[in-house]
């Protein structure tokens, strides 16, 4: 089986449907949150995933444009944002987006969570210590983790955790052994923030035990021209092009 795995799209339809061109065929689609928020195209994003997602987590740009949590959690421009994207929201795609929990179980080998099993809506999952606590909440082979808009991979072996992560690059692939658990973030279609403002996803592969992370260039100049139609603030507009 070919699984596309996405995450924070943030609204970034021209973003989205890039990685949908180039990813090629793919049996099913696993979304790990955040699929609004920040840009400017939160129905087109959902109506996308509602069409296409076989399975799909909430994210806390999701909460918050929906008003589940509280927007004073947000820096002034990301809580603009996500008042602006509750606001242009069809009252179907709400309705969809609020029924789909932070973290959710596909099978007996996969997990997804926004943040982490810990704290599936605020935990960036960024250093091994976090890793390692964060490994004894679950008992499934693989977590798929989005949040952070880093493309990485922590490893534990025979419950011996690897204390760094490994950063993916684009183009890797990575063999999953058996004997080893792992966390996997695909990094951010919408707005990475690795420094590389290329959309990012990855593709895993059940038959082959592998999982290989890819970047794809988009128009991030449509993508800004319609932040600014939607007078969505200058900040997130510029990050787009620098991938902060």
């Amino acid at each position: 089986m070919r699984v596309l795995i996405i995450s924070d799209i943030h609204s970034n339809y021209v973003a989205l449907e890039t990685v949908l061109s180039c990813a090629g065929s793919f049996d099913q689609l696993w979304n790990l949150g955040d699929t609004i928020g920040y840009g400017p195209c939160p129905n087109e994003c959902m109506a996308s995933m509602r069409q296409l997602a076989t399975v799909m987590i909430a994210g806390n740009h999701d909460l918050a444009c929906l008003g589940k949590v509280d927007l004073n959690d947000f820096n002034p421009d990301a809580r603009s944002a996500n008042l602006w994207n509750g606001e242009q929201l069809a009252a179907d795609h709400r309705m969809v987006l609020e029924s789909l929990p932070p973290k959710k179980e596909v099978d007996e080998r996969f997990m997804m969570a926004h943040g982490s099993p810990r704290e599936p809506v605020w935990e960036y999952m960024l250093s091994g210590e976090q890793a390692r606590i964060n490994f004894a909440l679950f008992a499934h082979q693989i977590c798929f983790i989005g949040h952070s808009h880093v493309p990485l991979v922590f490893f534990e072996h025979r419950q011996k955790f690897h204390d760094e992560a490994l950063i993916l690059k684009a183009g890797q692939t990575i063999e999953l052994d058996e004997k080893q658990r792992y966390f996997i973030n695909p990094g951010s279609v919408g707005q990475p923030r690795d420094q590389d403002p290329r959309a990012s996803y990855a593709l895993l592969d059940t038959d082959a035990n592998t999982i290989r992370l890819n970047r794809v260039e988009y128009d991030i100049a449509k993508t800004q021209r319609q932040m600014r139609e939607a007078r969505l603030p200058s900040a997130l507009i510029r990050r787009l092009e620098y991938g902060m």
